[in-house]
């Protein structure tokens, strides 16, 4: 093997792990970086590129085999990765500049922690990197969900860039708690949890609460509405039953039913039932209306001694 012996600059074991060899690249790396040696000392220069060149070699699998069988020779060949590539990629941004006077390689870019900040950072305060954009997807929740509220677990993959600076994907299940009430276009933020690119901070992932058509509710702000068809007969008294979406039966008297005189229930007519709306969501323990809209169906034909009746009855209510 050859003079240079890449374990013993990471002052690592030669049965290292991917994970000791980050931790050692780190911990040695931060400490012999240029910019934390103000002097210009030539030696800590040349130690932080032995450095980077042992990690960038025993942290790729192909290379280290080459290297654990034929040491430093046989990896002569197409240049290795440079070194302030290696820095920047490990620490997951742009390489840094130089701050130190005394090397003469000054830049304006310094945050007064011996290093400099991020090329294209100057902009973003105190180096921080740029927020990648929101992502938003749509939650769709029926609309029995927004009535009773629910708690939705959601799998999401995103993908990530790890302590060694390389893309990975995880997954994850969110929990969102969808409240009662809620309205189609109500946002759930979950700061950090979308997607990242290098050199960005992660996005926010933001659901949009959708609301799917129901077969015989449809919503109106704090309101429920429905149709209801009746023949004539049925629209002069009855009770009809609703089905509710937390599962009850509503029973609502059509037409007065045993009341001395009633409200004629006609073709756009609307009753209206007070608490048998949706839930208020700033409001606990409030709802809204329900609406029953009626579509009365008339006969096509009525005998003459039927219409002749119905006239007597009509002309004595009117006097």
């Amino acid at each position: 093997m050859g003079s240079v012996d890449y374990y013993e600059i990471l002052n690592v074991d030669r049965s290292a792990t991917d994970d000791d060899l980050r931790r050692a690249y780190r911990r040695l790396a931060m400490r012999w970086h240029p910019d934390k040696n103000p002097t210009g000392d030539k030696d800590s220069e040349a130690k932080f590129k032995d450095i980077t060149q042992a990690y960038n070699v025993l942290s790729d699998a192909s290379k280290r085999a080459v290297y654990d069988q034929y040491g430093e020779e046989g990896l002569k060949g197409p240049p290795q990765q440079p070194v302030d590539d290696i820095f920047a990629e490990f620490f997951g941004s742009t390489p840094f500049t130089y701050c130190n006077n005394a090397r003469g390689r000054q830049r304006p870019a310094c945050d007064g922690s011996g290093f400099g900040r991020p090329y294209g950072a100057g902009d973003q305060g105190g180096g921080a990197p740029p927020r990648a954009p929101p992502v938003e997807t749509k939650l769709a929740c029926t609309l029995e969900e927004l009535y009773t509220g629910i708690t939705k677990n959601m799998k999401i993959s995103r993908n990530v860039v790890d302590s060694s600076g390389r893309m990975k994907t995880e997954s994850e299940v969110l929990s969102i708690e969808v409240k009662p009430g809620w309205k189609k276009g109500t946002k759930i933020t979950f700061p950090g949890k979308g997607n990242q690119q290098w050199n960005q901070l992660p996005a926010d992932l933001v659901f949009a609460i959708d609301e799917r058509p129901h077969h015989m509710y449809r919503r109106d702000g704090k309101d429920l509405v429905t149709d209801v068809r009746l023949t004539l007969a049925e629209a002069l008294g009855m009770v009809i039953v609703l089905p509710t979406l937390d599962g009850r039966e509503l029973a609502v008297d059509v037409g007065g039913g045993q009341e001395e005189e009633a409200p004629m229930v006609r073709p756009g007519y609307e009753l209206v039932v007070p608490m048998e709306g949706m839930p208020i969501a700033r409001e606990p323990g409030r709802r809204g209306s329900l609406r029953i809209r009626f579509d009365v169906i008339f006969p096509d034909r009525l005998k003459r001694d039927a219409r002749l009746q119905i006239k007597r009855i009509l002309e004595a209510d009117a006097a």
